[in-house]
């Protein structure tokens, strides 16, 4: 192996190239993230996508650019759709769901009051957690998830 190592070494680009091929091969994957925002009275914000017509009422979020962190992601869309500012907390559950595509959920809080629209959403509106629209499932998992974590972190 050091003799492996020395060569390579010598010529690093074959590294690179090595990683490169192994990559083109490995599962392509895409991301999305939501957040999960809780307003003083605990209600859930949900906003009505545009894109979503089977289940038009969601939490708020969208696609991970190339080289962007989800942390940054959510932050990005909740600006873009909502003109909210908000901190990122923690993680709070990733599936794998259709496809190769990857979902994760971040519990957030905002900074601030929640602006004018984009022209992806339809409305946004404040829910109560017992009294939810239909929601895509992982949707439903998160909200229970950060309930769960804002549970726990009231007992310490």
């Amino acid at each position: 192996m050091r003799h492996l190592a020395m060569v390579l070494r010598k010529v690093p680009w074959t590294v690179s190239l090595a990683r490169g091929v192994w990559r083109l091969r490995q599962p392509k994957f895409s991301a999305g993230v939501v957040g999960v925002i809780f307003n003083a009275q605990g209600q859930v914000l949900l906003v009505e996508h545009v894109f979503h017509p089977y289940a038009p009422w969601g939490l708020p979020g969208g696609w991970v650019d190339r080289n962007e962190g989800p942390a940054e992601t959510i932050q990005r869309e909740l600006h873009e759709e909502l003109h909210l500012t908000a901190s990122v907390g923690p993680i709070l559950m990733a599936e794998v769901g259709y496809g190769n595509h990857l979902d994760l959920a971040y519990l957030c809080y905002a900074d601030g009051p929640i602006g004018e629209l984009s022209s992806e959403l339809l409305a946004c509106d404040w829910y109560d957690v017992g009294r939810l629209p239909k929601l895509q499932p992982f949707h439903h998992r998160a909200i229970g998830q950060a309930l769960n974590v804002l549970e726990n972190h009231t007992k310490l």
